[in-house]
């Protein structure tokens, strides 16, 4: 009795194929069930207790694509086990189609997700990269998810390959008539992620100098000195040679003074040893060297070479201030003059 019922037949298949079939779904999602219960809550809790990111984002894309997919994955094998209409057989197929390229979309663009995360935070989790990243991840889903369509599509039958060469074609078309703002666009790209200067950093390129307002992604503002705002087009800066100084270790500054031809030879010679002296004990100062350089037209020259550690300006400015008002104490300690520009002339008077 019970073989005849475990073998009647229904709808093409038998009472023990549907049962075999509930068993097995049964006793997948409970394994499924089991799992989250027991193993992925312990790993979130591990994850919790771990510096890294890495292990978060993988137990997230366990829980939000790895297990609905394997629950679709149980009941597509339990439903192709048995015998179905060819139009559900088709529609199932579509629909696992559907949902493994929906899946795997999600997974690509969580990936592209977390590393632009990841670079953000390596940069110092900047608030204005933060927005440019978010730009260009706009970017990249709208073409991740192009792609799934597309791949969706053409699995479904439909000859997509007319439509693909149409839209190259086209894309040809605008890239010509767009060259400008694509070169732009690019030379963007490569300095938000070759990064030869960012906000707040004062550059210089040919003539023009000031400090870095807002780079976007067809120009970047510069305030000059002056106070107005220049606008370069990416492009021109990329193709330009730029000088940043705020990336600046430490400034060489050169300077040269000149004393009268009155200074005796022991003074001349003590002068270098002063400003040694005095350039030593100014603060974020590295000593190079001071030499009598040459005989000027109405001056002894000397020329001084030292390092100022940092990149700040008015930082320089205060230390070679601080320098000059103790060459010049020095200097009237000693009685040593500063020369400046003077004309001896010399009258002979001639007898008749």
């Amino acid at each position: 009795m019970f073989q005849q019922i475990i073998e009647y037949s229904f709808l093409g298949n038998t009472l023990w194929a549907y049962l075999a079939c509930i068993l097995f779904f049964g006793a997948a999602y409970f394994a499924i069930r089991l799992f989250r219960r027991l193993i992925l809550k312990r790993l979130k809790l591990w994850a919790d207790r771990t510096a890294t990111t890495l292990d978060d984002f993988l137990v997230k894309i366990i829980q939000s694509i790895a297990l609905p997919l394997a629950y679709f994955g149980v009941l597509y094998l339990c439903l192709n086990t048995l015998k179905v209409n060819p139009l559900f057989k088709k529609m199932l197929d579509i629909a696992g189609t559907a949902v493994l390229t929906f899946f795997t979309a999600r997974l690509i663009s969580a990936l592209v997700a977390h590393a632009f995360s990841v670079y953000w935070t390596k940069r110092g989790k900047d608030l204005l990269l933060e927005r440019s990243l978010k730009g260009i991840l706009k970017v990249a889903m709208l073409i991740i998810w192009s792609l799934a369509v597309i791949f969706f599509l053409d699995n479904l039958g439909f000859k997509i390959s007319a439509v693909i060469a149409g839209l190259g074609i086209g894309g040809v078309a605008v890239a010509l008539a767009a060259q400008a703002i694509l070169g732009d666009l690019f030379s963007y790209f490569a300095i938000l992620f070759d990064r030869p200067f960012e906000v707040g950093d004062f550059i210089i390129t040919g003539e023009y100098l000031g400090t870095v307002e807002h780079i976007g992604i067809k120009t970047t503002r510069i305030r000059s000195l002056s106070g107005e705002q220049l606008i370069f087009s990416n492009t021109d800066l990329t193709n330009s040679r730029v000088r940043n100084y705020k990336r600046m270790d430490r400034r060489r500054v050169a300077f040269k003074l000149g004393v009268t031809y009155q200074t005796s030879l022991e003074q001349s010679k003590l002068i270098p040893g002063i400003i040694e002296k005095i350039i030593k004990e100014v603060s974020d100062t590295v000593f190079d060297r001071a030499h009598f350089f040459s005989y000027g037209d109405f001056s002894l020259v000397y020329e001084v070479v030292y390092y100022v550690i940092g990149s700040d300006y008015n930082k320089y400015m205060d230390i070679q201030q601080e320098i000059n008002f103790a060459i010049k104490e020095e200097f009237e300690k000693r009685n040593i003059e500063f020369a400046y520009p003077t004309q001896t002339l010399y009258l002979s008077k001639e007898t008749k």
